[in-house]
């Protein structure tokens, strides 16, 4: 079997869904993006790429059509290159990148891309309703499954005595972490600048204008944010109706809505030796578990023992890890259920925020992980997340030193 290893990534910066720059752009402009840079950063050709992989958590109202194979065309890959789009929902990017590797190990392809996409704008913000249709013989069996993750939430910090005050004192810590890691740049290396048409909306008179809009940073960060201002904000229900105080989530410990796109190239451990490249890593394995989904948040207690215990590793051989901030009090279940030092946890932030785009974040996940790797000289790494629906998701990668 062959090694598949991962050569480049490369992303758009993180946009506020609706107010933010993305809030008019197609999913494909911002996955070719993505894409189109990935193979430019690995020093291949656009031809030399077999087979797209694209994570998307709503890809029946991203464009109505296969999301993946409009992006590597509006990324300059020819018509020859095949794509097909994957939706695992907010593990979407992380499965995407483990497909694309796993096609590289076993079906003799040299290259393929495994990236992730999502436009909450345009699709859920967008008036497209794709999670509210029921089936009557699962709504008696499973209700759950057409809970609010908002609900899941609250079960969570409930069921698991996770309090308020921490989940506020952790999303603080993300928010600190992320802005300290924007002053030293420490995004720049996988975020490509590109300037595309937003619309403003002027609050005083409702009047839309068209404006040009550089998107070369995270737009979500909220630096002065404050352990007193994040207690003061009201619990909230889907929708951001407020809800009985005594509940734990607010807009200030759940992950944020946003828009973009993340890419990565795989390719086979020898193409790379023969071409001279340098891998960020190898992609050593991946595993998927279901738990209830009245508590999908708690999904990487038992994704990440079942890819450990493939690979005879433990939690405490694992030097970095990203643990996708859907919600804090989940968050702060799995770290703890799971033994994860704090120190080693989402050294950057995560998507309370930095945001978190449901397809997008599982690879925009996985290539932070492996640069910030890189500078750590970490060896192991692991991206894992909750998956609406009830089921987790966790990636091992092997990063190599520049």
């Amino acid at each position: 079997m062959k090694e598949a290893v991962i050569v480049s990534t490369a992303r758009t910066g993180m946009g506020k869904s609706v107010r933010g720059s993305f809030n008019q752009t197609h999913g494909a402009v911002m996955g070719g993006h993505a894409i189109k840079h990935a193979i430019a950063r690995a020093g291949i050709d656009p031809g030399e790429v077999e087979d797209v992989f694209m994570g998307c958590g709503m890809p029946e109202g991203a464009t109505g059509n296969n999301i993946a194979r409009e992006a590597l065309i509006w990324a300059g890959c020819p018509v020859s290159t095949a794509g097909v789009t994957v939706n695992r929902y907010c593990s979407s990017g992380l499965n995407a990148i483990a497909l694309a590797a796993q096609q590289v190990m076993t079906e003799a392809t040299d290259v393929a891309i495994g990236a992730g996409v999502e436009s909450i704008s345009l699709v859920q913000m967008g008036g497209i309703n794709l999670n509210h249709f029921t089936e009557e013989h699962l709504l008696q069996v499973k209700p759950a499954l057409w809970m609010s993750m908002i609900e899941t939430a609250e079960i969570v910090a409930q069921r698991y005595g996770i309090s308020r005050e921490a989940s506020d004192a952790y999303a603080l810590e993300s928010q600190k972490r992320t802005a300290a890691a924007q002053a030293a740049g420490k995004f720049k290396d996988e975020i490509v600048p590109i300037t595309v048409k937003m619309k403003k909306i002027d609050k005083a008179s409702g009047t839309e204008t068209m404006v040009d809009a550089l998107v070369d940073h995270d737009e979500c960060n909220r630096p002065d944010t404050t352990l007193e201002g994040l207690a003061a904000l009201k619990p909230v229900h889907m929708g951001g109706q407020q809800v009985q105080e005594g509940k734990n989530v607010t807009a200030g410990n759940a992950s944020q809505f946003s828009d973009g796109a993340s890419a990565c190239v795989v390719m086979s451990a020898d193409l790379a030796a023969k071409k001279g490249l340098k891998p960020l890593a190898i992609f050593r394995g991946f595993a998927a578990a279901g738990v209830e989904p009245e508590e999908m948040g708690i999904g990487p207690t038992v994704a990440v023992p079942r890819l450990l215990g493939r690979h005879g590793l433990t939690v405490k051989d694992i030097d970095l890890w990203e643990l996708n901030e859907a919600f804090a009090c989940q968050v702060i279940y799995c770290r703890d259920k799971l033994g994860i030092p704090q120190d080693r946890l989402n050294v950057n932030g995560g998507a309370i925020s930095i945001g978190h785009p449901y397809g997008m974040s599982g690879a925009r996940m996985a290539g932070h992980l492996l640069l910030e790797g890189r500078r750590r000289g970490a060896k192991y790494g692991v991206a894992t997340m909750c998956i609406g629906g009830g089921m987790g998701a966790a990636g091992l990668f092997e990063i190599l030193p520049g």
